[in-house]
């Protein structure tokens, strides 16, 4: 009898094993971040149907041999018998009026269907690390002296909340070189207490609020950045600049990068959910700019290069012979004494030394020879394919990642009309949601298009193994409806839930309509007997394979401590899924896989007459 049933389902676990296999092949190619996180989720999940495939052609049928009595009498619970009377009558009622219950069916995904364009849209949920990574941009002018009392300051507002433990300042660059700032750049790192050891009613969004406000009131001129430690240098690494997300605009003209960044601020300001914004200026810096008039130096029997080597050896240094001590030796720089080269007026009257009539040598000022002019220079120039950019930083909060850089690509779209060579591109998480979403986009259809070839294989029909995928779409409703009640955004954390949907829609039909085949290849009963037998049947596994997985969800889905934000939307979505799901499948895929199967079966008919 082992043998004999072993056989008899041994076809059926392969291939829904191997269809369980190709569900997961979208998240096989996941890169970034997102690959990162979740592709040791798919190896671990792929070795474990491998390990329990083996386990089940092998080692169950002879655990069997051992643990099971001799002669076994079926039963069933009362659960089940409960379950039992109430879903007979539903689904003799479903078969009895097919074309309501499919009309039902298909109004139910529509109405679904209309929701899915409200859902928000982000990367990945933001991953609570108990902390606060504080990110205060000043004036790019500013020195480490006159930055001090402002970090000090900041320092102390942070420190007076009685949710922060301490406090950590950087002001300008490490010591390593490693990050190319300068001394406007100042970073806090604050560890949170526990939250139940916060204020009443206090929250991190309120605290960061109140922040916002505090600096905004006392600062003046100084943009700020809200994150946390990990969660900075992951958006530093995908946005490419200090900023969760970043707005990039490329083009030659520094001038004209500035005032289109100016613009395109402007118009994001006005954008709900938009928060953090700054633009990393690259204009700012005071430049000495010292021309040489070749004609007014042809006069003193000068050329430029004389002239240029005069300043450089005023203002910049130059080497005037090395110092050699032992078997070291140092370069010795000379140059004008500061007092003599400190200010625009004392620049203009370096001497600059030419021959005479006489043959001695003569001095003039350095302004006869060229004009001296302190103007505005690049502080920074930003670099990206060998194209100059201007980027602009923003976060998103109190709103959707997509939607709101939807609404801001709009705005700019319509009121900014770019110079002929200048673009925008959006980098960041919108952007890293952009080409996942695209990955997914194709992988998907190839994973269903593999899962159609398995089910060909095991069915040898194209009917059956359409009607097997009947489930799926009942399924990802079900997982949308979840999502839209916990008011949760679809993230690449949702989309794998969705995912693993398709794997366990697919095997609940085929454990419907293998049984089924059999029931009808007896020829003892109608169609719609033996499909009312196959679902009654199959009802039990169905629901157990359905809501094993779901209830061993359930505490990811209402999690809230730290570390829950990324596999909450998962385990939402696949809880949604196998709860509407299974019973989409029960009651309403019945009566539609008899609509297709008895237009086959009158085909079948009219191509024997």
């Amino acid at each position: 009898m082992i043998f004999a049933s072993a056989l008899q389902v041994d076809k059926a676990i392969l291939f829904s094993t191997m269809i369980t296999l190709a569900a997961f092949l979208p998240l096989f190619t996941m890169q970034g971040v997102e690959g990162q996180i979740f592709s040791p989720m798919a190896r671990t999940y792929a070795y474990a149907l491998a390990g329990a495939l083996i386990s089940t052609f092998t080692v169950t049928p002879v655990l069997a041999t051992f643990l099971l009595p001799e002669h076994i009498r079926h039963a069933e619970t009362i659960l089940v018998r409960a379950l039992r009377a109430l879903y007979q009558p539903a689904l003799r009622w479903a078969l009895s009026r097919r074309a309501i219950v499919v009309t039902l069916g298909v109004a139910f995904l529509a109405v679904v269907g209309v929701l899915i364009p409200r859902l928000g849209g982000e990367f990945l949920p933001v991953l609570e690390e108990g902390n606060l990574w504080i990110r205060a941009t000043m004036p790019p002018t500013i020195s480490l002296e006159a930055g001090m009392p402002v970090v000090n300051r900041i320092r102390q507002i942070l420190r007076s909340g009685p949710e922060v433990i301490t406090v950590v300042s950087q002001h300008g660059r490490p010591d390593d070189g490693s990050d190319a700032t300068g001394f406007f750049n100042a970073e806090f790192f604050a560890p949170l207490k526990p939250a139940d050891q916060w204020p009443q009613g206090m929250t991190k969004e309120k605290l960061i609020d109140e922040l916002q406000k505090k600096f905004s009131d006392e600062f003046t001129g100084i943009t700020f950045n809200f994150s946390q430690y990990i969660q900075d240098n992951i958006e530093e690494q995908l946005s490419g600049v200090k900023g969760a997300n970043s707005v990039k605009i490329i083009g030659r003209d520094l001038a004209t990068l500035e005032r289109i960044a100016t613009k395109v601020l402007g118009i994001m300001d006005q954008v709900r959910g938009v928060a953090d914004l700054g633009i990393f200026r690259v204009l700012g810096q005071p430049n000495l700019n010292i021309t040489v008039d070749r004609e007014k130096a042809v006069r003193y029997g000068l050329n430029a290069g004389d002239v240029n080597s005069v300043i450089q050896a005023a203002l910049g240094g130059t080497q005037a012979t090395t110092v050699l001590e032992g078997d070291r030796h140092f370069a010795l720089i000379a140059r004008v004494a500061p007092e003599y080269r400190n200010s625009l007026d004392r620049a203009r009257n370096i001497k600059v030394g030419f021959p005479n009539s006489a043959g001695a040598n003569a001095y003039i000022p350095l302004s006869e020879l060229a004009s001296i002019t302190l103007d505005t220079g690049a502080s920074y120039i930003y670099h990206e394919r060998n194209q100059r950019y201007i980027p602009i930083k923003f976060s998103v909060r109190g709103r959707d990642l997509q939607g709101t850089v939807a609404e801001a690509q709009e705005q700019i779209a319509r009121q900014v009309k770019l110079p002929q060579g200048y673009r925008i591109e959006w980098a960041g998480e919108f952007e890293s949601l952009q080409q996942a979403k695209k990955r997914l986009e194709v992988i998907v259809p190839v994973s269903l298009a593999l899962i159609m070839v398995l089910l060909y294989g095991l069915f040898g029909s194209v009917w059956d193994s359409l009607l097997a995928l009947a489930g799926i779409p009942f399924a990802v409703a079900g997982g949308v409806l979840a999502l839209v009640v916990t008011g949760l955004n679809f993230s690449i954390s949702a989309a794998i839930g969705f995912v693993s949907l398709l794997g366990i829609s697919v095997m609940d039909g085929i454990l419907m309509l293998t049984y089924y085949n059999e029931v009808m290849q007896r020829g003892d009963m109608p169609s719609i007997d033996g499909m009312f037998h196959a679902a009654s049947q199959r009802m039990r596994p169905m629901l157990m394979t359905a809501l094993s997985a779901c209830i061993g969800l359930v505490p990811a889905a209402i999690s809230t401590g730290i570390g829950s934000q990324v596999q909450r939307p998962l385990a939402t979505v696949v809880v949604g899924g196998l709860l509407i799901g299974p019973l989409m499948l029960l009651v309403v895929v019945p009566p539609l896989r008899m609509v297709f199967l008895g237009r086959r079966e009158n085909e079948g008919r009219r191509n024997s007459e």
